[in-house]
């Protein structure tokens, strides 16, 4: 007969726990659902028009815009969210000004052989660092920026499998507990500081100057009915990851907006549900820098 634990620690209070040990490196924070989004939700979802409030208004809810070092801060977010069961840690901020490279293995690509192979192309080495194991196999690797240059989101712009976790994102922190498992340090990285991006890397990461930067090309009708079809031939396991592949490609191409309700109805054909399919996008808006 299977018996329980009494005395476990509640995840709620582990993941601020770890939160606050987090915020003692320089790394703000946020409280996270299971299912690794924001825990808080947003103070205007019932405002009869969208805003664009990014935390102004002084009440939680607002993503990693509420990301803090502050004990206090921190203490009143997770008390806030007490189903909370893992923290996000904000990118792009002072002093390290964090950039996360997420090596994925869900999407049939070898995303560490694509960096490695990336490294020899283009002359750098990934330095010691702190490394965090996903419950899936993937990698996030920890580097820092230097604090006059904003690297954007992005999802498999520098290689398939390989997303960039810059200004305005965040990565799920180690000792978080989501629907799929725990997070973890790569024994004898958790103790190193974030080590600075290679310039080589970095190159790869950020924009060209708008002064350089071509006119875009007008979207390609074709090219959203293709991601259109990409998510209607999802199998089960597929959907959601299929989904938000699409969306981002969509975003990234900025056809988005366009795409959102082909997309909400090719995800609801495949048997998720209009909630599902909505919160996927929004997470690759958000992921690629683009507010749902």
């Amino acid at each position: 007969m299977a018996t329980t634990d009494r005395h476990a620690v509640p995840p709620a209070t582990l993941a601020l726990a770890h939160a606050l040990s987090a915020a003692e490196r320089g790394l703000a924070v946020i409280p996270l659902s299971r299912a690794k989004l924001p825990a808080l939700r947003s103070p205007h979802r019932d405002d009869p028009e969208p805003a664009l409030c990014r935390g102004e208004c002084g009440r939680p809810g607002h993503g990693v815009y509420d990301a803090t070092t502050d004990p206090r801060r921190i203490r009143e977010l997770f008390a806030a969210a007490p189903w909370a069961s893992g923290y996000g840690i904000a990118c792009g901020l002072p002093p390290h000004h964090l950039i996360g490279v997420d090596l994925d293995t869900k999407s049939g690509t070898d995303a560490s052989a694509a960096l490695r192979e990336l490294a020899l192309r283009h002359l750098f080495t990934i330095p010691d660092t702190v490394v965090v194991v996903t419950p899936s196999g993937g990698r996030h690797v920890w580097l820092s920026g230097p604090p006059d240059v904003v690297v954007p989101n992005s999802a498999g712009r520098l290689a398939p499998g390989i997303d960039i976790r810059g200004a305005g994102g965040y990565l799920v922190g180690p000792g978080s507990r989501t629907e799929h498992g725990v997070y973890s340090t790569v024994p004898g990285t958790a103790h190193l500081p974030p080590a600075p991006c290679p310039p080589a890397l970095l190159r790869l990461l950020t924009p060209p100057s708008r002064s350089h930067r071509p006119e875009p090309a007008p979207p390609d009708p074709q090219h959203g009915q293709g991601l259109v079809q990409f998510v209607l031939a999802a199998h089960e396991g597929q959907r959601n990851t299929r989904l938000f592949w699409a969306a981002c490609r969509a975003y990234e191409n900025g056809i988005g907006h366009d795409l959102l309700e082909p997309l909400v109805d090719a995800a609801i054909r495949t048997g998720l549900t209009d909630r599902e399919a909505r919160a996927t996008i929004a997470s690759a808006a958000r992921l690629t820098g683009n507010q749902p």
